[in-house]
């Protein structure tokens, strides 16, 4: 005969599309999941990625990875991040494809746990079919936390958008030719080479940008503020 005694052992809920949580539940659960690779919540909220096509999703996030990265290795006090959990608010805790934040002196740190806390200075998120949750609640989400810089690369639509913070809002950037970051000097963009698949064109025109005088003195103010 066997006899049980105390409390049944408790089990942690799996992470669904749809719930409602609050952050400290929504992390507890992720953790529980290590084969999950995405889950987000947004405006207390999860959404669980769906599986990722390579044209759509893998390959246009590889190519903004290796942008950024290739800006991050020229500019010592910038850092890149794929995929990083990001903790904005208590109803908010995001996984951008990318972003671009300072080392030191910006608006977000690294936890103790190792986490993004607080507003990269610039997100880029490939949206296919996330693309209503893209323009949608994330970029308010985005928004209302000081992301400095917002891109969403729309690969269905073959169109690319660059938000910029002014007064609390986001302005679309508008027109064609070179984008150029206002919060990272010599991060410039041709999102028609981008678009094109023509990531040599993409690298030349960043390569311009690094080269240019703007850059050259962004980085010397960098160097300033790391031996402050």
């Amino acid at each position: 005969m066997v006899i049980q005694t105390g409390q049944p052992e408790r089990t942690i809920p799996p992470l669904e599309s749809g719930d409602k949580l609050t952050r400290t539940e929504f992390e507890r659960r992720y953790e529980a999941m290590p084969h999950v690779k995405k889950a987000e919540l947004v405006e207390g909220i999860v959404y669980m990625a769906s599986p990722l096509r390579f044209r759509s999703h893998g390959n246009p996030r590889s190519r903004i990875v290796t942008w950024l990265g290739v800006y991050e290795a020229a500019t010592p006090g910038v850092v890149s991040g794929d995929n990083a959990t990001v903790r904005l608010d208590v109803d908010n805790e995001l996984q951008p494809d990318a972003l671009l934040r300072f080392e030191r002196g910006g608006q977000s740190v690294i936890s103790a746990d190792d986490y993004v806390e607080g507003a990269p200075e610039l997100i880029v998120e490939i949206a296919a079919s996330s693309a209503s949750l893209d323009l949608g609640d994330k970029l308010d989400v985005y928004c209302r936390n000081g992301v400095r810089e917002y891109l969403v690369w729309r690969v269905y639509d073959r169109a690319f958008d660059w938000f910029r913070l002014q007064a609390g809002v986001y302005d679309r950037v508008e027109g064609v030719g070179i984008i150029r970051s206002e919060q990272f000097p010599g991060l410039w963009l041709d999102p028609a080479a981008l678009l094109a698949g023509n990531s040599g064109q993409v690298l030349a025109v960043l390569q311009q940008g690094l080269s240019s005088a703007e850059h050259r003195a962004f980085v010397e103010r960098l160097s300033v503020t790391a031996t402050e």
